[in-house]
């Protein structure tokens, strides 16, 4: 009781420290300088390039509303970024609720403000919350903005946020108009990343794409550009084909499965706001998905991207009952879209995203929108080009049969000179037909899949997304076996049959990598994959093909520092050894392969050269003098763990419960 009495009379004592003048409110800008990961998404690379986007969809915001036609990005040396636009310049008369300030100066250093909140000035517009110049300037060391308007020319200079000059102004202007904004990111919250002109470059190119009506000039200065950088020093980019051309562009020299693309752009009834859209479905299947919303990048897609999907899905069920396809009542989405190219770019009022970063949107009406305007120009695209809807029509009916043979077990070989084989629809092979050095990544879900795809060499390294958790084959019956789709796909995909059948020479690939999640469940996961190749195709673990990747779990950065930890022990490991009275060290966690950047993927996990592998073996230590029975004592450990009797597994857990380390309180 004595014990209670103290607890509580300290709990007593905590309360009272605890006072108003605990309370912070934070002003102005602070907010965003504090906390910069709310506001761009974090400090690294990706993020301060998302500064200068920020910048030049301010500007595109202005062309799309008719009152700019050009854009100019300059890179200079310093990791100065300077934008220009020639529209109509932002503000400088007082504001009426700040008298004291030009509205200039209001835009500037105060959040959430901006003429984008009303109809009055932009009918659609990317910027919604009135953060992002005042974003930039927060976390800039220095910003110089240039106003041209009503031929007179008005600078001001800021630094982390505050002026550091009144508004002046410069004198008459007469072939000038616009706004110009030079910055550089600051040092303090960036350390000493430096901006890339590459990915500078192609985010403007983007932009180009996006809206037809404008024209962007890139320049960046010669000294910034590598022996082997393949970017222009100076562009100019203007595209009157919009998304077309884009996928043109993307598309190369790759054969196209219908020949012509399904292109279009439409403008909404109200005559506020449009859609356009491009879409191919290129021979080798190797597809991607990109969708914006006015000019924003969307990579998680939205609601408009859903009825993108919606509109092509219908349209093709609906030419397949005309022509009398009865096969096509089985077609998903998937099956339609699954190695398509597909570009789509909304225009649209008062559009809602997830997030500042704004990747996802999330405007119901969007979808609605999109459907209705796409399905129609689809059905007239079919119906008016038979002989391509014929093509079109036959594959993907070909890709959902094959999504339905799935379950049935099949033995596979590697491709020959005269024949494609048919193989499970979510794996993306390699080139090289020859099983010599080449790998198949054995991933966690279609997000993981997707940054593998990205991140992976084409010609060696072959991905098969797995749904999920995979069946315990140590404790299920055959008919669950037989059925299971994800254990089909294993085999369509390896060729080398299983158990009896088993042929190491008909195995499609040298390396089998399990790559899941550095985090338990993904430890589960990769326990349930070693069972199966265990019980079904022990000849790989003998053979010594079948991996275990070792992603990272933490990412570390300093400055220009960044280092990848594999766990909690070896985070901490890193902290007191290589970080060390080095200053504040940023700390972001993973939360699986589908949420790490291709790059990043690529860098720490699948690249041969600077990746590291376990080789699953099975374990012949137990007795040194007798490996039979090290192997006879591994079969055991695995039916006592995996297999049917609970009771097995809860003898296990009871015996070393003791090992276990848990997290307690001291009272």
């Amino acid at each position: 009781m004595r014990v209670m009495a103290d607890l509580f009379q300290n709990l007593a004592k905590t309360d009272d420290s605890y006072s108003a003048k605990d309370i912070d409110v934070l002003e102005g800008l602070e907010p965003v300088r504090l906390r910069p990961g709310m506001y761009i998404g974090g400090t690294d690379e990706r993020a301060m390039h998302h500064l200068v986007a920020e910048l030049v969809d301010n500007s595109m915001d202005e062309a799309v509303a008719g009152h700019a036609s050009r854009i100019e990005l300059q890179l200079e040396a310093g990791n100065r970024v300077t934008v220009r636009d020639n529209g109509r310049g932002i503000p400088v008369d007082p504001h009426p609720k700040y008298r004291d300030k030009s509205a200039l100066e209001v835009i500037l250093t105060t959040l959430h403000s901006g003429g984008k909140f009303r109809k009055n000035a932009y009918s659609t517009s990317g910027g919604l919350h009135g953060v992002g110049l005042s974003a930039v300037n927060a976390l800039a060391s220095e910003l110089v903005v240039e106003v041209a308007r009503d031929r007179q020319l008005f600078s001001q200079r800021y630094a982390r946020g505050k002026p550091q000059t009144p508004l002046q102004k410069l004198g008459q202007t007469q072939n000038r108009r616009g706004t110009q904004v030079s910055f550089v990111p600051d040092s303090e919250i960036f350390g000493e990343q430096s901006f890339s002109p590459a990915r500078l470059f192609k985010m403007v190119r983007s932009k180009a794409y996006l809206f037809r009506g404008v024209e962007i000039r890139w320049s960046c200065a010669p000294e910034l550009l590598g022996a082997n950088d393949k970017t222009p020093a100076e562009a100019t980019l203007q595209f009157p084909g919009g998304l077309k051309d884009f996928l043109a562009t993307a598309l190369g020299q790759r054969r196209s499965l219908t020949g012509e693309p399904f292109a279009g752009e439409v403008k909404f009834a109200d005559g506020v706001g449009k859609v356009e859209w491009a879409v191919d479905w290129p021979a080798d299947e190797e597809g991607f998905a990109s969708s914006y919303c006015n000019t924003i990048p969307t990579p998680e897609g939205g609601s408009h991207d859903q009825g993108l999907r919606g509109a092509l899905l219908r349209g093709l069920k609906g030419y397949g009952d005309l022509v009398g396809n009865k096969k096509t009542a089985q077609v998903t989405a998937d099956d339609l879209l699954g190695g398509a190219c597909t570009l789509l770019s909304v225009f649209i009022e008062q559009p809602q995203f997830q997030g500042q970063t704004k990747e996802k949107l999330a405007s119901p009406e969007a979808q609605r929108l999109v459907e209705s305007t796409v399905k129609d120009h689809f059905d007239h695209w079919l119906t008016g080009h038979p002989e391509r809807a014929r093509l079109l029509l036959e594959r993907i009916v070909e890709r959902a049969e094959e999504r339905q043979r799935r379950r049935a077990e099949k033995e596979m070989s590697r491709k020959t000179a005269t024949r494609k084989l048919r193989l499970p629809g979510k794996l993306a092979d390699c080139s090289r037909t020859a099983a010599e050095n080449t790998e198949i990544f054995l991933v966690e879900g279609d997000s993981a899949g997707g940054s593998a795809k990205q991140a992976r060499s084409r010609e060696t390294q072959a991905i098969l997304p797995l749904r999920g958790k995979i069946l315990n084959v140590a404790s299920a019956s055959f008919d669950k076996l037989k059925a299971n789709q994800e254990v089909q796909d294993i085999g369509q995909a390896l060729g080398c049959g299983t158990r009896g059948s088993f042929d190491v020479d008909k195995l499609r690939y040298e390396r089998i990598i399990i790559m899941t999640d550095a985090d338990v469940d993904g430890a589960h996961i990769a326990s349930l994959l070693m069972t199966f190749f265990y019980k079904e195709m022990p000849g790989l673990i003998e053979s010594g093909r079948l991996y275990l990747a070792q992603p990272p779990l933490y990412r570390l950065s300093q400055g220009g520092k960044v280092l990848y930890a594999r766990d909690d022990a070896h985070r901490e490991e890193l902290m007191a050894t290589e970080f060390k009275g080095r200053g504040k060290v940023e700390i972001s966690r993973f939360k699986g392969l589908g949420e790490m950047p291709a790059a990043q993927l690529k860098e720490t996990t699948m690249d041969p050269k600077r990746r590291t592998l376990l080789r699953v073996v099975v374990n012949q230590a137990a007795s040194l003098d007798d490996p039979a029975l090290g192997l006879a004592e591994t079969a055991e450990r695995v039916e006592q763990l995996m297999g049917r009797k609970p009771e097995l597994r809860f003898a296990f857990i009871q015996e070393h419960a003791r090992f276990v380390e848990a997290d307690t309180l001291d009272v």
